[in-house]
């Protein structure tokens, strides 16, 4: 009887906690009806890509540096600038944003969302790039939520670790 609990118990976690291990070896440790994974295990010899933290791109020269709307406004649109960054430094080393296995964003309070944190607004951007029918992969995340960045006017920082194929 205690063998057939165990062998349930041990079904019942592979099923809660599936792994998908990709053409590098990477094994995605996935979480069920999370929308990143619980952890990476990558193989000893992968070779990696850690960026430095990107944050959006200039939308608009002409308004001061301190100005959120000149790095294209609210946290998303922040989001989705940063992102779109991050896939074109992961272009220049013959990576894709599917290759990505871990990352750690920083959001700072958005004057859009009552000067607090829009987490929803990162999340639907995230959800633009990773666990989607483009890409189906999922990261290990880290969010942390700052008081402000480094340069004002920015609201999103974003550093990766991809695993080359």
């Amino acid at each position: 009887m205690y063998r057939f609990l165990i062998l349930l118990t041990c079904a019942a976690l592979l099923t809660a906690c599936s792994q998908n291990q990709d053409k590098a070896g990477v094994v995605r440790i996935d979480r069920s009806g999370s929308s990143i994974l619980k952890g990476v295990k990558e193989p000893s010899g992968t070779d990696l890509f850690v960026s430095s933290g990107q944050v959006a791109a200039v939308a608009v020269d002409s308004l001061p540096a301190s100005d959120y709307h000149r790095f294209g406004g609210a946290t998303y649109a922040q989001a989705m600038s940063t992102l779109g960054k991050i896939e074109g430094i992961l272009a220049e080393e013959q990576l894709q944003m599917r290759d990505v296995i871990s990352m750690t964003v920083y959001l700072a309070p958005d004057p859009e969302n009552g000067n607090v944190l829009d987490f929803d607004a990162w999340s639907e951007a995230y959800g633009a790039y990773f666990n989607n029918e483009k890409n189906p992969n999922k990261v290990a995340r880290t969010t942390i939520g700052v008081a402000a960045l480094a340069r004002p006017g920015i609201l999103v920082e974003v550093e990766v670790l991809a695993a080359y194929p």
